[in-house]
């Protein structure tokens, strides 16, 4: 029973596609110029000269001149030209003997149309993009008819897929079943010389590719110079804003690299729209993408990777170098509380020596200033102290000769 079902399905398809060829066929070029003549390159194409009596002579000229292509084969009224090329193309037309215009016909040369190749996209539920493009070109005038056809259940569904533009290689399919995973994607190209039909077969859960995510952006992390946090949008093709996440949530995958590297880093995450990495190269700027997937259809591909950005972890500020002053000031740090604690009019202030705050290089100068100064007094005070000895014992010397003189006259005297 399921196969006479199939069967049958197969039967209603066809035949509704042997009935869109028949009409596309009855309608081609009904509204263009009866005049008009169309053939196909490299066949014999033969023009009448319509209005002339039978058996009479006419004769043909080409853009107004007599002069045919060497090939031309006339025939009475008719007039034949052999494996006709771009060359032959032009406003031909007939006269009688005396010059008269009998009838007119322009000349127009190509091919017939051909199967095109067709390919489909479905960047969201709700729109497919199909676009082709066409294997022979045809120099001739062509337009496409192009549909979709739905099988489900025996019960057949045709549905136009809306071309953007009048001619355009491209239709688009609003709204489609999305339940019903395999579709028929007809394009009909037609020109005058004839209609060929391309169908192609399409299973809309592989189809399904989400555009690339938007607005990707990163930032550091103040106080973890390791750190970048990556945000994102979901893209705008995918479904409303206020849809989501409930309905068809996405997948990402973020891939990073420092600048110069040719390894990349993963990182993957579900409906999230943010991803804290964790093991960035300090001081290094890195380049970021990402990429969507829907989630809950394994059949379903990643989208092509966002755009490029480029980002660098938080890096600590350098204070600024304190250059030093021409006029160090002496002042303890303990100065200010000495003078409210003892109520002094002291006009010096304490400075003790541990507490200085001085500029680099001015402390070690001023040392040794105060250095040599403590030993050119050691050395004053050396010498100060060494005369008044000499003095003292030039003075001592001086009272024992006197004494010795004094006993030697007592002793004369007696």
């Amino acid at each position: 029973m399921p196969a006479s079902v199939s069967c049958s399905g197969r039967l209603i398809v066809i035949g509704i596609l042997a009935l869109l060829v028949a009409l596309i066929s009855s309608d081609t070029w009904a509204n263009e110029v009866s005049d008009l003549q169309y053939g196909r390159l490299g066949s014999s194409v033969t023009l009448a000269c319509r209005g002339s009596r039978r058996g009479s002579p006419v004769e043909w000229r080409v853009n107004g001149s007599s002069v045919l292509p060497r090939q031309a084969l006339r025939l009475d009224s008719v007039l034949t030209l052999p494996n006709a090329g771009h060359a032959m193309e032009g406003n031909y037309s007939c006269h009688d003997q005396g010059g008269a215009l009998i009838h007119a016909v322009p000349l127009r040369l190509g091919h017939p149309p051909a199967r095109v190749n067709i390919t489909c996209r479905l960047p969201s539920h709700f729109r497919v993009h199909c676009s082709w493009i066409t294997q022979v070109e045809t120099s001739l005038p062509t337009h496409y008819v192009s549909s979709y056809i739905s099988n489900y259940n025996g019960v057949v569904t045709v549905e136009d897929c809306v071309q953007e533009a009048p001619g355009s290689p491209s239709c688009v399919i609003n709204n489609p079943l999305m339940w019903i995973h395999k579709h028929l994607i007809n394009v009909t190209e037609v020109n005058p010389l004839g209609v060929q039909q391309t169908i192609v077969r399409v299973d809309l859960r592989q189809l399904m590719k989400p555009d690339p995510p938007e607005e990707v952006a990163s930032v550091g992390v103040e106080g973890h110079p390791t750190r970048l946090l990556v945000r994102w949008s979901i893209p705008g093709s995918w479904e409303p804003e206020d849809t989501y996440p409930s309905a068809f949530p996405l997948a990402f995958q973020l891939r990073y690299r420092p600048v110069g590297s040719q390894y990349w880093s993963m990182l993957y995450t579900e409906e999230n729209t943010s991803l804290m990495i964790m093991d960035a190269l300090a001081g290094h700027t890195h380049h970021l993408q990402v990429q969507a997937r829907e989630l809950f259809n394994a059949d379903s591909q990643w989208s092509d990777w966002s755009g490029l950005i480029q980002a660098q972890p938080w890096r600590e500020r350098l204070l600024p170098t304190v250059e030093p002053t021409d006029t160090p000031e002496l002042i303890g740090p303990d100065h200010n509380n000495n003078i409210n604690n003892n109520n002094t009019d002291a006009d010096v202030s304490t400075v003790k020596s541990p507490d200085l705050q001085l500029p680099d290089g001015t402390g070690l100068a001023l040392v040794m200033v105060l250095s040599l100064f403590a030993g050119i007094i050691v050395v004053v005070g050396l010498i100060v102290i060494l005369l008044l000895w000499m003095r003292h014992r030039r003075r001592g010397g001086l009272s024992k000769q006197q004494l010795t003189s004094m006993v030697k006259m007592k002793s004369l005297l007696i």
